[in-house]
Order: structure tokens, then sequence, then C-alpha cells
């Protein structure tokens, strides 16, 4: 089973190509025709006047190269198939499609295929007088003594450098130079907790190790140079920046790169960049570009850095506008900004007090949900997700506590209530602490305003009906609860009359195949008909052992 959207594998490059074409935002770029082999997109607003800039290489680093085409940055992208560098005859027939008087320059990452088919497509051009120049480019640092270390996510750089030059009408010889000097200062390191899936009917398994890291990724989905024992963001970040300090000259500011290289969630890369600042090397940085997906490898997790030197022709190159899609802006990196509030605190003000009668009350509906637990949470396993009953304990428990301790506000029924509200959302989780809240927070104001205790209980079962959208024969904890309170608004003293509703209502919930709200909502009939719903069941236990004398 595949892990990749496509239609025919021997179709997929080119159904990227016609993509990145479709959605320009400038709409900008074209397809060269040519044979079908060869895949070239060049710029619509092509001018043969200026030096052509030209790059490429394998498929899948989306979106380089094809998205990189454009005004202030590549002519032409050659594309080859996923991950292999394009033939001869592609590169020549781009050189010949976009190149003038004025000659081009190769930009080309410093893998074997590509050096030879540029490089052969480079000589056949002179050969045929066009004036080409090839610059390679090797930022990856990850192996130092490597003789020819690969080009990676910085070469985008080196584009962006050539581009702004040729843009603005330099010769080829100032171009190369400008072009020379921005790869001879960039420096790139790679890493990743997996590699990444190939595009093919077999199933491929990415290359993953529990709790570490393969540092020095390139990007194909080859091993990194070495394994590191963690994914913990901070440490890898501070790894990765002592590594780029150590390969960068002593002085001089710099511009960072933070490359996503494809399935790093946007939450990963905005925290992978909140580590960046917080490392020495950030004390350097004067712009950051990204965090974005730039030069990619599929779906690999894991990301790059990448600095590059400042000098004013260099920071002027990077932060002139393009159209191209696959470019981030460069932006200067900032202080945290904190806001001051101005909110008036919500907590409830209250004076311990006395009152045995509300106690014993306190006590046993306390007690009853403690006890509970266990057997709430295997109701809530056969149609939820198993921890109704811990749920419930934890409030329970923790109003429990304030009993014993002698902090709760019994002789002021409208504040125990209220207090009891904003316990709940401090200590259950999920959706059932705000809805018990809600109720009690409610019922609290209601009696504040001179309701009876019926009707402000009442006036709570409202106000959670209105927020969770809940009523009865939803198969929820309203199922018990809003027969239990009618009763009790009618009898007031009555609470075995309440207790004998809110049992009837749990009861009912055995026989639902239909919930139309909380998590059993979301289950089939078979799976509800015959379990009571625990809130319910809870709901009827509580009056259960109130209505005991």
């Amino acid at each position: 089973m595949s892990q990749f959207f496509f239609n025919q594998r021997a179709n997929l490059v080119n159904d990227v190509i016609e993509g990145t074409i479709i959605a320009s935002p400038w709409n900008n770029l074209a397809r060269l025709e040519s044979d079908p082999a060869i895949r070239v997109v060049v710029r619509r607003d092509l001018d043969k006047n200026n030096v052509a800039v030209i790059s490429g290489g394998g498929s899948g680093h989306e979106p380089a190269h094809a998205g990189l085409v454009g005004k202030g940055k590549l002519t032409a992208a050659v594309c080859g198939d996923l991950f292999a560098s394009p033939s001869v005859d592609a590169v020549l027939t781009a050189i010949q499609a976009v190149t003038g008087d004025a000659g081009c320059l190769l930009i080309v990452k410093n893998y074997t295929g590509d050096r030879l088919n540029f490089g052969l497509a480079a000589e056949k051009a002179r050969r045929m007088g066009y004036n080409v120049e090839m610059l390679i480019v090797g930022d990856d640092i990850s192996l130092p003594d490597n003789k020819h270390p690969r080009g990676i996510a910085g070469t985008i750089l080196v584009h962006k450098v050539a581009g702004y030059f040729a843009e603005r009408g330099h010769n080829l010889a100032t171009v190369l130079r400008e072009a020379q000097y921005a790869a001879g200062h960039t420096f790139s390191l790679g890493l990743a907790l997996a590699s990444c899936h190939l595009p093919q009917d077999a199933e491929t398994a990415p290359r993953h190790h529990a709790d570490q890291a393969e540092l020095g990724m390139g990007i194909h989905g080859e091993p990194g140079a070495s394994v590191i024992a963690t994914q913990n963001s901070a440490e890898i970040v501070t790894l990765m920046a002592e590594k780029l300090s150590a390969a960068l000259p002593e002085t001089g500011r710099l511009a960072v790169m933070i490359n996503n290289l494809g399935g790093v969630s946007i939450a990963e890369m905005a925290i992978l960049t909140r580590e960046l600042a917080h490392t020495p090397l950030q004390q350097r940085i004067d712009w950051l570009i990204g965090p974005a997906s730039l030069v990619t490898a599929l779906d690999m997790k894991g990301f790059s850095l990448t600095a590059i030197v400042l000098e004013e022709s260099i920071e002027k190159a990077l932060l002139s506008a393009v159209e191209t899609a696959g470019w981030q802006t460069p932006v200067q990196p900032r202080e945290i900004s904190v806001m001051p509030s101005s909110l008036r605190s919500t907590r409830v003000e209250f004076e311990p007090s006395e009152n045995s009668v509300v106690a014993d009350y306190v006590e046993r509906v306390t007690g009853t949900l403690s006890d509970l637990e266990a057997d709430l949470n295997a109701l809530d396993a056969k149609v939820g997700d198993g921890d109704t009953g811990s749920t419930f304990a934890a409030g329970a428990r923790d109003i429990a506590d304030l009993l014993q301790r002698r902090q709760l506000p019994l002789a002021n029924l409208a504040t125990l209530l209220a207090l009891i509200g904003e316990r709940l959302t401090v200590v259950m989780g999920g959706s059932s602490g705000v809805l018990m809240s809600i109720f009690f927070t409610a019922a609290g104001q209601k009696l504040e305003q001179g309701a009876s205790v019926a009707e402000a209980l009442n006036a709570g079962l409202a106000q959670m009906k209105f927020y969770g959208g809940a009523d009865e024969g939803d198969r929820t904890m309203i199922d018990a609860l809003q027969p239990a309170l009618a009763a009790l608004a009618a009898e007031p003293e009555n609470l075995q009359a309440a207790f004998a509703a809110a049992q009837a209502g749990a009861d009912r919930t055995l026989h639902a195949s239909k919930a139309n709200a909380g998590r059993a909502s979301y289950l089939n009939s078979d799976s509800l008909r015959g379990n009571m719903d625990p809130g319910a069941h809870a709901v009827a236990m509580v009056f259960k052992a109130l209505a005991q004398k």
C-alpha cells in the first residue's frame, strides 16, 4: 500500500510540474515544449538580454526547483525523475531555450549525477557557441573532511544571489563571482527522525530509530552521517547550532534558513525556531528565512539549518522581492512581545463556614463518586474512552479534600455552588469538567438572586444544555439529571422521587441505540445497545446517596 498520493508512477513528476504551474501566484511559468522525457519549466516573462540562471536536479525536493522559477530567482528549472539527475539532453534543451548573448549560469548541487549531466551539457552548449558557466554548490558540513560536500538546502540561497544580479542586468562574470562568493559562505546541516516514503506500489517503511535521530541528512533519504541518542528539540537544535558555529567564520552577521524536509508539522517547525532563538548562534543572526518547506525530500521527517555569512551585496540580494511561490521573505528575529492584561480576577471570594446538613450532603456525593470510579470507567470503556469514572472522581476528591480541611463556605449555599464550579474546571478534564462547572456556576448565580434550590439547579441544567448542546434522549447524563431535577421541582423535599426519576432515566440509556452527543455519538448502535451511559449512571447513584436517610 503506497503512502503517497499519486495517479500513475510514470507520470508523477509531470503531474507535479503541472500542479506547480497551475498554482503559480504570478501566472509566470510555462513548461517547455519538447520530448515528453524532457521536463523544463521556464519563465513566461523571459528576457534574453539578461544572464539566464538555470538549476535543477532530481524531483522530490519541491518547491525546488520549479517553484523557484520567476523574476529575481531562476530563469529555468530542469527536472529529473524522483531523486535522479535530468539527462544531458534535458539540460542542453533548457540552455538553448533561455540563453541569449548575455550567457547563462548553471547552478548545480554537488552530486555526481548532476555534475556529470549538467557538465556535459555545458560543454556541448559551449561548442554550439553559448556562453556558459557552471557553479557547483557544496554547503553540507556534516562530514568536515569530505572533499566533495553535498549540495543541499543552501543551494537556493545561491540561486537568490545569482538571480538578483542577473535580474539587474549584470554580466555573466559578475553573476558568477557573486554566486561563488555566496556559495563559499553558505553552510548547511540536516537532521531527521525518519527517512521518506517512496511513491511506489509496495509499502516502504522509512528508516526510523526509536528515541534517536540521524544527524547529517542529505535530501534523498540516504542515511545520515551519524545517529544521536535524542529526539529532544532543544538538545537537537543546540547541537546543530554548535556544529554550524564551528564551521562558520568567527565573525560576520548571518542569515539563517530553517528548512522543513517535508514531513515536519508546522507546530514542530515553530518549536525548532523557538529553540534556535535560545542558542548562542542567535546573537549573530540578523535575518531568518522560514521556517518553511523550501528544499524537501518528499515527506522526510526532518529539517535543516543553513547559515549564510552576510555581506552588503548578499544581504541586498536576499531581501530583494521575487515572483516565485517557493521563496520566503526574510524576517528579523524579534523578542517575544507580551501585552499586559487588565482582566479582573474571576476567582470566587469566600470565607469558610460550617453547616452540618450541607456537609453531610457534600460528603455523600463526593464519597459516592469516588467509590464509583472503577465501575464508571468500565462502563465508559464500552461506549467511550474509559475515563468517566476517573474524571468524576478527580472532582469529587478535590471537593472532599476541601471539606476535610474545613475550606468550604457551607453556610452560604450560593457561594458553595460557585466555588464547586470553579474547582471542577481546574481538576476535572475534558468536557465533563466544563459542563459540571457550568451547571454549578449557573445554579449558584440563580440561588444568589433569591431562587429556591430546586429552581437554581434547574437553571444550571438549562445552561448546561444550552452550552453543551445535549438534551434528554441524547444518551448523556442529562437523561438522568433532567427527570431528577424535574421531580425535585415538583416535590422539593422528596429526594426519593428524584432518585427514582434519575434511575428510570439512566435505565432508558440501556435501550438507546443512538447517541446524539458526546463521544458515544460516533459509535454504531450495536456498540451502544445494552450499555448504560456512565454519566447517567453517576447521576442516578448520586441521587440515591442523597435520598438515603
